[in-house]
């Protein structure tokens, strides 16, 4: 692993330098994170074509936010979903995606549902929390973003755990700049949940994204060992899962993707997808209401 005091990823003025490393001769930053951690440095046209789809995502998540109300399906939001895919000729990444196969364009995932719940045909009701998780692909490039609706009268404690993963997403993203460790991002996170009596799902984690749905590296949420320092290009997820009880989750034995609190109480998340840069970090799918 590379510390802080790593010349590769040191800064001469606005350049990178490129790294001297007697076994290897002279290698730039870029290829230097590609042989050690294969996390691929996008390129300024990379960059503008994810962009483009963390832009289009963070569109669509914004109407599929709007349209969840009382009594509306979580399935109608899957077809809300298709249609504005198709209408942003883009793909809907989740679609088919793993084994097995998921089977709807987004991922709806309700009160003690941490992540990856499937959109069926129960209406939404009163006191519902729900999380909305859009990730679609336009021409090779991919955003990523999820957001928390609550739904009429919530409980406080449904509410509490909302704010929480809401304010554990802000103060990671208020630290991104080079040098930073992938590790400070999970620290940052689970001192504050800590603090405010929630855990941190530790089963699941952010992840590199933009050529790929999922590249390297992960980004853990909790307090981990991952010393791998920030650089510009690098662009990834952080999406914490925040828990009121217990942190365990529990697949569902039959459609093999629902990942549910190990004790049945509330779960929430927030999602963005960032750009690191020179001078700190852009966050790609940043809505005006989002934070």
């Amino acid at each position: 692993m590379i510390h802080r005091n790593d010349p590769c990823w040191c800064q001469s003025g606005k350049k990178w330098k490129k790294c001297h490393y007697p076994d290897r001769g002279n290698l730039t930053v870029a290829e230097k994170y590609l042989h050690d951690y294969d996390i691929v440095l996008k390129t300024p046209d990379q960059i503008e074509g994810i962009r483009h789809s963390a832009r289009c995502a963070a569109s669509m998540l914004a109407k599929l936010c709007e349209a969840a109300k009382e009594g509306v399906t979580t399935q109608a939001l899957d077809d809300l979903s298709m249609k504005l895919h198709k209408e942003a000729k883009a793909r809907p990444a989740p679609l088919h995606y793993g084994h097995p196969p998921f089977p709807k364009s987004i991922c709806t995932s309700l009160n003690e549902v941490i992540c990856h719940g499937i959109p069926d045909d129960v209406p939404l009701k009163d006191g519902d929390i729900l999380n909305i998780d859009v990730s679609c692909e336009i021409n090779g490039f991919y955003g990523d973003c999820s957001a928390m609706v609550l739904i009429g009268n919530v409980s406080e404690e449904k509410r509490h755990v909302v704010d929480v993963s809401h304010e554990s997403l802000r103060r990671s993203l208020e630290i991104l700049k080079p040098g930073i460790l992938v590790s400070d991002i999970g620290k940052v996170i689970e001192d504050y949940a800590t603090e405010q009596n929630c855990s941190v799902v530790n089963q699941f984690v952010g992840h590199g994204i933009g050529l790929e749905f999922h590249e390297a590296p992960q980004v853990p949420h909790h307090y981990n060992d991952t010393h791998i320092p920030l650089v510009p290009g690098m662009t990834f997820t952080i999406e914490p899962m925040i828990n009121i009880g217990r942190r365990e989750a529990v697949i569902d034995r039959k459609d093999k993707w629902t990942a549910r609190t190990i004790d049945g109480k509330p779960s929430a998340q927030w999602e963005h997808q960032v750009l690191i840069t020179e001078e700190g970090a852009e966050i790609l799918t940043l809505r005006p209401e989002s934070l």
